[in-house]
């Protein structure tokens, strides 16, 4: 690697990946960054005018710098992989996480395969940081902002991915990123944070699914007395832990269980009901970012700090291995509320320092 090291940078009209862009300029790395749009369009083949604006912004923010600009497509790619894995998901019953497996496949996959390659480090607006271990090895640090701290989403990347990653924004709070990018007066510095799904955008998810799985009436049925109080349009558009949307009345109800086989969404009444929750759960495709952390004949019950949804909240938990198999259990030392199979539980250190991977969540 040169004194100086090339940057591909991954920017997306949005104020986060500008003042990202900003802090490495501000480091010294001007000259030797290029700055890159992943290109996705929509499922209906027709145009994406929120892609056309962010594209406008990157060009604004990419004069600005005096920084070139590539806009690469990836379209087939992420349609063949992450929304297709996304709608296997659901239509097996369980909760897919499209952010997670964006992450790996597309932004440090096939990026990183045909225009990262060639360049030194990647580096893009997530809140995360990372840290050399005592090992000498890279890992994947939690972000200062806890609300905004991002890397349960980078819980799948690999190692070789990791190793070429910078995160600019991982050591100041976002309160900060929107004050630094006012003094800069960076052209998107008042710009609303997107909160649509990876690249879906401002894509409403439900409407996604109908397009693609259509409607499937079937029962809501209260678990506890068989009664069946009201029907839903497909249980694809509901997933475990949810409250909201069930057009239910006399709740609030939650949704406790998916049954595939007979088209069945069952609910429980009241914000107590333990039904919500549980405190075993049970991982398969356990995935290490930078190793494992336990040699396996040492791991009997290693604690751990967990999440099982895109939270700020850590829960605390021990980990263990079956000997005989690929699956680990988790136990969390707290009832955990809405447990949905097909999810990922992000590992980290008891501390919260360190995403240490994921395992998907097969049941509780």
């Amino acid at each position: 690697m040169s004194a100086t090291p090339s940057i591909a940078m991954l920017i997306s009209g949005g104020v986060d990946s500008a003042v990202a862009l900003y802090r490495l300029i501000e480091q010294g790395y001007g000259p030797d960054i290029q700055l890159f749009y992943i290109r996705i369009g929509l499922d209906t083949d027709e145009g994406d005018c929120s892609a056309e604006e962010d594209i406008e912004m990157c060009r604004l923010i990419a004069s600005r710098f005096n920084l070139p600009l590539e806009i690469v497509s990836l379209h087939k790619e992420y349609w063949d992989n992450v929304m297709e894995y996304a709608l296997n998901t659901v239509r097996a019953g369980l909760t897919p996480n499209p952010d997670i497996m964006c992450n790996r496949i597309i932004k440090f996959g096939y990026f990183e395969e045909r225009w990262g390659k060639d360049f030194d480090l990647t580096a893009t607006g997530h809140y995360a940081s990372t840290l050399i271990g005592d090992d000498g090895l890279k890992y994947l640090a939690t972000a200062v902002d806890p609300v905004k701290d991002q890397t349960d989403f980078l819980a799948r990347i690999t190692y070789p991915q990791l190793r070429k990653l910078v995160f600019p924004l991982g050591d100041i709070p976002k309160s900060r990123v929107r004050e630094i990018a006012i003094e800069q007066h960076l052209p998107n510095a008042y710009r609303r944070d997107s909160q649509g799904i990876c690249f879906l955008g401002n894509i409403n998810y439900n409407d996604f699914i109908r397009r693609h799985l259509g409607d499937n009436p079937g029962p809501i049925v209260e678990i506890e007395t068989g009664r069946e109080l009201g029907t839903h349009r497909g249980f694809w558009f509901h997933t475990i832990g949810q409250r909201k949307g069930l057009g239910l009345s006399g709740g609030p109800w939650f949704v406790i269980k998916k049954e595939v086989a007979t088209n069945t969404l069952y609910v429980s009444r009241g914000y107590d009901t333990p039904l919500q929750y549980g405190t075993t759960i049970t991982l398969s495709e356990m995935h290490w970012i930078t190793r494992n952390p336990w040699q396996v004949t040492d791991c009997i019950e290693a604690p751990v700090a967990f999440k099982n949804r895109h939270s700020p909240e850590f829960l605390s938990g021990t980990l263990t291995r079956n000997p005989d198999t690929e699956i680990w259990t988790l136990r969390s030392s707290t009832p955990v509320q809405g447990i949905a199979p097909g999810q990922f539980a992000v590992i980290y250190t008891t501390d919260r320092a360190i995403c240490l991977g994921s395992g998907v969540i097969a049941s509780h």
